[in-house]
């Protein structure tokens, strides 16, 4: 198999109609189909859409947003951070390592990541050297985030 090549997704009518194939798996919680209705602009460069295509269908995607360093509560020294959401891969595609290469590529940002993982998904994000933040109820709100830190970063105590 071929390097996965992660590429930024265009909003627009296209992305959309692939985006579809995603919520026939009944994947409902991850789709990503209401933020990209919400925000077609006919091919806006600033999209937060990722993905990995296997010759022309799109395999693999993940919503990737950068928080400014003004409202991190996870990290330490306060600083810019990405939240990686809805990391999603069709079922006739896994095991082909584009889950993990849509993780590594958000990891070359070299920005501290916070995610919250889907049931069952935890094994996945422990190989890609995420851990659980201390939790928090004001800041977590019933979630379980887990955290990746690159060099020199910590989690705030």
């Amino acid at each position: 198999m071929s390097e996965a090549k992660v590429e930024r997704l265009l909003i627009n009518y296209k992305t959309l109609e692939e985006f579809e194939r995603f919520t026939a798996y009944g994947n409902q919680e991850l789709s990503m189909l209401e933020d990209l209705r919400n925000n077609i602009v006919e091919n806006d460069s600033e999209s937060p859409f990722y993905g990995v295509y296997y010759g022309n269908a799109l395999a693999a995607r993940m919503s990737l947003y950068k928080v400014d360093k003004k409202y991190d509560q996870y990290f330490q020294p306060s600083q810019d951070y990405l939240i990686l959401w809805k990391l999603e891969v069709l079922p006739n595609y896994r095991g082909r390592g584009f889950g993990k290469a849509l993780v590594e590529f958000a990891k070359n940002c070299n920005l501290p990541i916070k995610t919250n993982p889907l049931i069952n998904s935890q094994g996945f994000w422990e190989k890609m050297g995420f851990q659980k933040a201390k939790y928090e109820m004001e800041r977590d709100f019933g979630e379980n985030p887990l955290i990746w830190m690159p060099e020199g970063v910590k989690e705030k105590e």
